[in-house]
């Protein structure tokens, strides 16, 4: 159970109509820096307290500098929001430098061995990942109206760092995507009998500007609950979107059957969507621009994979009679 002091620094959050996620990431940072200090009140901490704290995690945890930065975001929240009392800009601790690992890409061959393995139920919403290049949170928040038949295109409304962005739709993928959003009608139809229903969740702005649009088809989840839940800043009952936990035992688990001996994960298909992308040819800043990259430094990764696969370096070996072989020869005579 959550401290009074949690409990209101999570109100707050809501009332300023933070995402959920980053409230819970806020909220478990802000908890683990106050075991950290032995369970004083952030009121008697700064400075000095929070240095100690980020060293600890680049030296005795060695956590990724992406995980040190969230860190100090939520205690730069705690302390000038909550505690109004802001952290120094001048702060000094050890930063973490730990290098960036290659990410894990699967072979065109692989990526359909493990479309095959998976259930009926997340087949889609993985082949939208693959197919489009999706993040595992953008693809399970998609909504019906943000696919577009038209133009082969799905619109990613508030990708990370607040981004929209128009990417790539496979044709193949219409039948399926055609028949989830009947599904997600007939859901629709079943949630609006329920008196206690108050339609999906929609953004502040939107539920004021656009105020029948919640029971609305377009607005709904593309990949919905299979029930109905309570919406904890409103506390109304909505069907929320597919958990995103569900997904990715799902891949884990096609991945096991499929007998991939990598560790494969939701996002190791939006890796392997670039890699293969610029294997067939595509330009990077294409690549850049569907998978919403703002840095090409950040694309470029997936040319060092084609590079260091071997794709354009002829091993030495290769230029050799290769002994292994001749004596595999040899034996098998």
């Amino acid at each position: 159970m959550k401290s009074p002091f949690l409990n209101y620094v999570q109100d707050l959050m809501y009332t300023r109509r933070y995402a959920k996620r980053t409230i819970s990431s806020y909220l478990r940072w802000i908890a683990q820096f106050i075991r950290f200090n032995k369970m004083q009140h952030p009121k008697t901490l700064g400075d000095t307290e929070v240095e100690s704290f980020l060293t600890h995690l680049a030296v005795d945890l060695n956590v990724a500098a992406n995980t040190q930065a969230n860190a100090l975001n939520a205690l730069s929240f705690l302390f000038k929001d909550i505690l109004d009392s802001p952290l120094s800009l001048n702060l000094s601790f050890v930063l973490c430098k730990r290098q960036q690992k290659l990410p894990v890409v699967l072979s065109q061959l692989e990526v359909r061995d493990l479309l095959s393995k998976l259930g009926v139920n997340h087949n889609l919403l993985v082949s939208l990942i693959y197919g489009s290049g999706l993040r595992l949170m953008e693809s399970v928040r998609l909504r019906v109206a943000d696919i577009d038949f038209d133009f082969n295109c799905i619109r990613v409304w508030n990708g990370k760092g607040g981004k929209h962005r128009v990417v790539t739709m496979a044709p193949e993928l219409f039948p399926a995507l055609r028949q989830q959003i009947v599904k997600v009608q007939s859901y629709l139809d079943i949630d609006k009998i329920n008196p206690d229903f108050g339609g999906v969740w929609l953004p502040h702005r939107l539920r004021i500007k656009y105020q029948n649009a919640n029971k609305s088809l377009g607005w709904q989840y593309l990949f919905p609950s299979t029930r109905l839940s309570t919406d904890p800043e409103t506390k109304m009952f909505r069907r929320h979107h597919i958990d995103e936990s569900v997904i990715r035992k799902s891949v884990k688990q096609a991945a096991a059957r499929a007998k991939i001996g990598k560790n494969v994960t939701p996002h190791t298909l939006r890796h392997s969507f670039a890699t293969h992308l610029l294997q067939s040819g595509a330009d990077i800043r294409t690549v850049q621009d569907q998978l919403g990259h703002a840095d090409l430094r950040t694309t470029q990764i997936y040319t060092h994979i084609l590079q260091r696969g071997g794709n354009s370096v002829v091993s030495p070996l290769s230029r050799l009679s290769n002994p292994i072989s001749r004596e595999i020869e040899q034996d098998s005579n």
